[in-house]
């Protein structure tokens, strides 16, 4: 059975559809009017937006035009074109006025509707002249030795207030003097500059950094200005222009801001959740819409996304967020108990009913009821439940009376229910009463520049919570987060802390403090039996003992070296940093990352 609508709507989670994310397709996350869906790109060709029946991404709302813009996608990127439309096109707020570059987390508007850019594949920056194609190869090679060596690397992204001409030459004088011969600079666009400084750290107080800033600044004093370091805030390229381009957007006029300033930190009561990707913030907006209405909202992710933070957002920003929220984990309830545990019962209404209990729904009278896992029903409780929601009245098993209830419900699912729908498991008209409004929410591997951020977040509480002072996140750890394809998503992540947190003993997390799985094909290779081999020639005994990876070996030597250089400089980290011939910039970042510090003086009393 095939559904008519919204079949033209895909809200489907990622792990539901074969156009999955391990496969670098790119597509938009449309927010229109009460729901989010997606539209899948194509690798190259034209979109077409619109209202027009002819249109690729046919769109509902009056503000956009028949014939709104197009999107054309190449293997250098992809561009939007305004077509001339009635309200017009814009970019990250940005007027379109001719065909501009997209990126990926780039916030589309086409009139009134958002649409968020996602591609697993590089997008490629505006190739206006040469420079731009240096400038981002040049810092994609800076991103992987920072995190092969880990080298210290920040990045600047300073915000014209306008395309004008004057505000450019400014900027570009201060390049020419200031720029060191590493360093990389050029447009990402018309009105943003990116500075890419290899070997500076964002650390209060680093060598230079404070200059280039001050000078950036009194060139363009109505500028603003957003820094981002590697691994600290994204172990990719993308990641980290986003983040220091949504810190320069943070900064007030003739000021800068750091990437953690760019960190949206939305209270909820006593819950507190992070936002850093785009996509993550319109749809939080979108919920905040949502939640004056009494429209039901059906949440649609993967397992362990946060799923029940929508919820609570919608009851929470909702005229009932004096009412209870009552959370039900439909795939927890058995069979057989699910209609007395939704509806509640009556004394001896079956064995062991040996006392009258109010329902779930009921007990949520005046407020919320959260249908975790909505897909899990069986048949029978949701021809039950369907009618409770159409009526608003409720039968206890083992009574005849109907109650009169006053709730609002937010679902959620991880299953596709479209196609539970077509397969005959999942009511159609259910589905459609409960997915009034629909929100996707993306899998934490599509949100790189939230990873190192809520990882930081859940080790300093699991900390907090153990009486332990905080742990340091490695480089190295960092990459295997940020690597890893998280399929618990956002609860595999703190569960994944929680652990951290209880089992390390010193101060820094290091990459083989995480498990196997974390550390990729290269632990799994490291770990596989070798190959038999002919016997050695009794000259000495070999060692049997397993071989480390080379690079934490490497590591291994260089905290040795460091250490031992600080012990013998007393403490000074200059002439540490002399003894072994590293920048005092680079053995200053790496003495914080390793969490090293001078010991004691061995030195015993002079013997006579």
């Amino acid at each position: 059975m095939s559904v008519p609508h919204p079949s033209a709507r895909d809200t489907r989670p990622l792990g539901a559809t074969s156009e999955s994310s391990e496969s670098g397709a790119a597509y938009l996350l449309v927010l229109e009017g009460d729901s989010s869906w997606r539209f899948p790109l194509p690798d190259e060709g034209m979109v077409l937006v619109g209202r027009d029946e002819q249109a690729d991404l046919r769109l509902r709302d009056d503000s956009v035009s028949r014939r709104h813009a197009r999107i054309l996608l190449t293997d250098d990127g992809a561009r939007v074109v305004d077509l001339g439309s009635h309200n017009g096109t814009s970019i990250n707020g940005r007027p379109v006025d001719s065909a501009q570059p997209v990126l990926s987390g780039d916030v589309l508007s086409f009139g009134a509707v958002v649409a968020v850019v996602r591609a697993r594949t590089r997008p490629t920056p505006a190739r206006r002249a040469l420079e731009a194609e240096r400038l981002m190869g040049q810092l994609r090679e800076e991103v992987e030795r920072a995190l092969r060596y880990s080298r210290p690397l920040t990045m600047l992204v300073l915000a014209l207030p306008d395309a004008g001409t004057a505000g450019r030459e400014a900027v570009e004088a201060v390049l020419a003097t200031d720029a060191g011969p590493a360093e990389a600079a050029g447009w990402l666009d018309a009105t943003h500059l990116l500075w890419v400084l290899p070997e500076v750290s964002s650390e209060p107080g680093e060598e230079g950094l404070g200059e280039r800033v001050e000078a950036l600044l009194g060139a363009c004093p109505q500028a603003r200005l957003g820094l981002a370091s590697c691994p600290a805030d994204g172990c990719d390229v993308e990641s980290l222009v986003a983040a220091a381009r949504t810190a320069a957007q943070t900064a007030a006029p003739g000021a800068w801001a750091s990437a953690d300033e760019g960190i949206t930190r939305i209270a909820l009561g006593e819950r507190t959740v992070l936002v850093a990707d785009p996509a993550m913030g319109q749809l939080y907006a979108l919920l905040r819409r949502l939640a004056a209405s009494e429209l039901p909202v059906l949440v649609c992710g993967e397992t362990g996304v946060g799923k029940e933070n929508a919820a609570f957002a919608v009851h929470h920003w909702s005229p009932r967020s004096a009412g209870p929220f009552v959370a039900v984990n439909c795939a927890a309830l058995p069979e057989a108990l699910v209609e007395s545990e939704l509806f509640g019962h009556e004394r001896g209404a079956f064995t062991g009913a040996t006392t009258t209990r109010t329902g779930l729904l009921e007990s949520a009278q005046g407020g919320t009821v959260f249908l975790d896992e909505v897909g899990e029903l069986p048949p029978s409780a949701q021809s039950k439940l369907l009618r409770a929601l159409e009526v608003r009245r409720i039968t206890r098993v083992g009574d005849v009376r109907e109650r009169s209830i006053d709730i609002r419900v937010v679902a959620a699912t991880h299953r596709d229910l479209e196609a539970e729908v077509a397969a005959g498991r999942f009511r159609e008209d259910l589905y459609f009463r409960l997915g009034a409004a629909t929100v996707l929410l993306p899998p934490l591997r599509e949100r790189p520049r939230e990873v190192p951020m809520l990882a930081r977040d859940f080790l300093a509480r699991a900390c907090r919570a153990l009486g332990r002072s905080e742990l340091e996140l490695a480089a190295g750890t960092l990459l295997a987060l940020a690597r890893h394809g998280w399929p618990g998503n956002v609860r595999e992540l703190r569960n994944l802390m929680d652990y951290v947190a209880a089992a390390v003993t010193g101060d820094v997390v290091e990459p083989h403090h995480l498990p196997a799985r974390m550390l990729g094909r290269g632990a799994a290779s490291t770990a596989a039996p070798a190959p038999p081999v002919p016997p050695a020639p009794p000259v000495a005994e070999t060692s049997r003992e397993p071989r480390v990876p080379l690079a934490q070996e490497i590591r291994e030597l260089e905290r040795r070296r460091m250490q031992d250089a600080l012990d013998e400089a007393e403490g000074v980290q200059t002439r540490a940093a002399a003894l072994i011939g590293m920048p005092i910039r680079t053995f200053s970042f790496k003495l914080k990352q390793l969490g090293l510090q001078a010991r004691p003086s061995r030195k015993g009393p002079p013997t006579g």
